[in-house]
């Protein structure tokens, strides 16, 4: 179970749960506390991330036969690390206030729709006599960093939004590393569309 596949998909997927979970913990205290929204229009803004994941998933659909569920799944990680970075520069920086949190963090729940069902698939696609053992691991491995990731948020509290900031723009680069390093397509996972 120690395969370099096994480990980079499982990892793909629980470091960008990580983010997720720490956007879930910490949007609350930046939206509301720090930007003084209505808890209605939070509602709003967190519907806007589900749209984003849903949008991701009818791309994911579409191109997945055609592209390769590997690409789409680098693609969603390299849109994670990307929203990250861009949400600690704009955490850090006070840039563009309310909207320099919500436009990053639309991108990275988007993501979501590209990384986690290709993620999960290509673990089983390459391990499909053990499925099982890789399903209990990839389950095990994202409840772990999503748990890490909201701790973290908490931990790191300064009043601010930049601890979530942080943490998302970690988790972020982290997912896109594994993707990019630990995940090698062979033409056999190119071929597979990501079916769940």
């Amino acid at each position: 179970m120690m395969d370099r596949r096994i480990i980079g998909y499982a990892t793909v997927g629980g470091f960008f749960y990580g983010g997720m979970y720490a956007y879930i913990a910490g949007t609350p205290f930046a939206y509301i506390d720090y930007y003084h929204i209505s808890p209605q229009s939070y509602g709003l803004l967190f519907a806007l991330g589900i749209a984003g994941i849903m949008m991701a998933n009818q791309v994911n659909a579409r191109l997945v036969k055609r592209v390769g569920g590997d690409q789409l799944m680098r693609l969603g990680a390299v849109m994670a690390a990307v929203a990250g970075i861009w949400l600690l520069v704009d955490s850090w920086s006070g840039l563009g206030g309310l909207a320099g949190l919500v436009a990053p963090l639309f991108v990275f729940c988007a993501a979501a729709g590209l990384i986690i069902a290709n993620s999960i698939v290509g673990a089983l696609n390459s391990f499909p006599t053990v499925a099982g053992a890789v399903s209990a691991l990839i389950g095990a491995l994202q409840y772990g960093t999503g748990i890490l990731g909201s701790g973290l948020v908490g931990a790191l509290a300064d009043g601010t939004p930049r601890p979530m900031a942080l943490v998302i723009a970690a988790f972020g680069v982290a997912s896109m590393l594994c993707a990019f390093w630990l995940v090698r397509s062979t033409p056999q996972a190119q071929k597979e569309p990501a079916q769940i």
